[in-house]
């Protein structure tokens, strides 16, 4: 199958809808990752989602919407505390986990009795959701296990002749995917960092939100993942990837020790300097978890694109939205982090 890649007007968001409607299958810009969107009410479209990527259907999907009327078919009911999280981040980086409406197509939720819903703040997703006139369940647009496309000149890397278009809606403005948070259980439990963190979300309920063991920890043998993003090996590129932990001094001279022909530093910004003589691909600035998620993974596909055997990762803060770089860098990594 022939794939398009095409600037977003009007008439290409039409035309992607249609697809979409057919029951196909369309690569979408979002303000987070670049989404592989089909209709999440449409049990055979969804299929080709997971052909499309090679995604293991254990994995459940994020349904995305464009407006509060579309909710009844993705959740049964809306509760409080979710009716308050919509109000304070959606348009936005915030997927909210709800008990299921059977109007939503099995395969999306992967066996469970919840899904997963948000509205993007992106206008060109908003644009093809309003105009396909369905939710619409959209993984990242990528082979799956690699890191997330960001561009879609990325979607186009992994997806050429497997989807039939991609709608170019420039570089995603966040870079990491959604935050994660199930209302499911008695307390709100936040399975996925993201662009809204864990405090925004507390002071928002007004109360604890826990953080699932899978943010930091591998699932435990036989667990079924209840988020995208809770994979063992995840976002990966073809790289070994190594998180070395400590101050930059003392990760610039593990690297220098360490590194090998072949080898990178991927670092920040700061640490460029003192890393002289060693290939380095900064992913952000120190401190700045808005740089360092916007920067990721355009930084692990440039390590494939220079065929880097062993990248050292400086590990992020693990609060804010660092915590999610650190969450993603941590599976990228297979969870292989070196104290210095």
């Amino acid at each position: 199958m022939h794939t398009s890649c095409e600037k977003a007007s009007l008439e290409v968001c039409r035309q992607a809808a249609e697809y979409l409607k057919k029951g196909e299958i369309a690569a979408i810009p979002t303000e987070t990752v670049y989404g592989l969107a089909a209709d999440a009410t449409n049990g055979q479209a969804v299929k080709k989602i997971f052909e499309a990527k090679g995604r293991p259907q254990d994995n459940p999907l994020i349904s995305h919407i464009s407006s509060m009327e579309m909710l009844p078919m993705v959740w049964r009911k809306v509760t409080p505390q979710a009716k308050a999280l919509a109000e304070a981040f959606w348009p936005g980086p915030l997927t909210i986990i709800l008990p299921r409406s059977e109007l939503l197509a099995d395969e999306v939720c992967a066996g469970l009795p919840t899904a997963a819903v948000r509205w993007p703040s992106h206008p060109v997703a908003q644009q093809v959701i309003a105009l396909a006139g369905v939710p619409l369940a959209a993984p990242s647009a990528n082979t799956s296990g690699s890191p997330s496309p960001t561009t879609a000149e990325s979607v186009m890397q992994d997806m050429a002749g497997k989807i039939p278009m991609v709608v170019d809606g420039g570089t995603c403005e966040v870079g990491v995917e959604s935050t994660v948070v199930s209302l499911a259980g008695q307390t709100p439990l936040l399975l996925r960092p993201g662009g809204v963190t864990k405090e925004e979300l507390e002071r928002v309920l007004g109360c604890e939100v826990k953080l699932s063991d899978a943010v930091l920890h591998q699932l435990q043998e036989g667990e079924k993942p209840a988020s995208p993003g809770m994979k063992y090996r995840h976002y990966a590129p073809n790289a070994r990837v190594l998180i070395v932990q400590g101050s930059s001094a003392q990760y610039c001279e593990y690297v220098k020790a360490h590194a090998e022909e072949g080898d990178c530093a991927l670092c920040f910004e700061e640490d460029v300097k003192a890393l002289s003589g060693i290939a380095c691909i900064p992913y952000g600035k120190e401190g700045d978890g808005v740089s360092q998620a916007h920067g990721l993974f355009a930084a692990l596909r440039a390590l494939d694109e220079k065929h880097v055997k062993t990248a050292y990762a400086r590990c992020p803060q693990q609060s804010g939205i660092s915590l999610a770089v650190y969450n993603r860098l941590l599976r990228a990594a297979a969870f292989q982090v070196v104290q210095v």
